[in-house]
């Protein structure tokens, strides 16, 4: 019987892993204003110091300036603009942000990549969107649509997902993930810019490339 009840135990203790490990921890107070100055906080939270609630401002709790269209004249024709932790303070400890993206018309891109911490729910405000992502092994499939002024998708946390304007016009789109800091990976970034850079007869093997092509997308990036 005391066997049976470990199990039952274990097997409770590795969904509660699970369930806890999907989004960002739920507060235990108000809120948790993050600092980087240690001498004035004495609490960390979800790997930020604390400020004293009592000296916490409205700004801290503010961000201006997301109505600002960016420019998107560089390589991929895109432009992320962040509102996380680091951007608003209070929002350490309560597991959402926000991001702008702007898109340079005829294929601006914000390129495959992937929130390790965050699932993603984007509405295009502007423009014409092809978005998707790709399920995990071993189907690997694509899910994809184009989408217009007022659509709404969702990218699934962890999995590599991706948007293009195939409008003529610029495209803006705004998108919540659920954490405070949610985290990017970009795939081609990753694989061909990694510091220090992946041995190329990798790189030969996994893409199935002449190690010249893959020594040329590593001088890219």
């Amino acid at each position: 019987m005391k066997g049976a009840y470990f199990i039952l135990g274990f097997i409770l203790l590795i969904l509660a892993s699970s369930f806890a490990s999907a989004c960002d921890p739920s507060p235990l107070q108000d809120f948790c204003v993050a600092i980087n100055d240690t001498k004035k906080g004495s609490v960390i939270v979800n790997g930020k110091f604390c400020k004293d609630p009592k000296l916490a401002t409205v700004n801290d709790f503010f961000f201006s300036g997301l109505n600002i269209p960016k420019n998107t004249s560089n390589s991929v024709g895109s432009v992320v603009t962040p509102v996380n932790v680091d951007q608003i303070p209070g929002l350490n400890t309560l597991g959402i942000s926000l991001v702008r993206i702007d898109y340079a018309p005829n294929g601006g891109l914000n390129p495959p990549h992937t929130h390790p911490r965050g699932t993603e729910i984007l509405v295009v405000l502007e423009g014409t969107l092809y978005v998707g992502f790709v399920t995990s092994n071993p189907n690997n499939r694509l899910i994809s649509k184009i989408l217009s002024p007022g659509d709404v998708f969702v990218f699934p946390i962890g999995l590599i997902h991706f948007q293009q304007n195939v409008g003529k016009t610029n495209a803006v789109a705004f998108a919540g993930l659920s954490s405070q800091n949610p985290g990017v990976i970009t795939i081609a970034n990753a694989v061909f810019g990694s510091n220090p850079p992946i041995n190329p007869d990798v790189l030969t093997g996994a893409f199935q490339l002449d190690k010249k092509v893959v020594k040329y997308l590593q001088s890219r990036f």
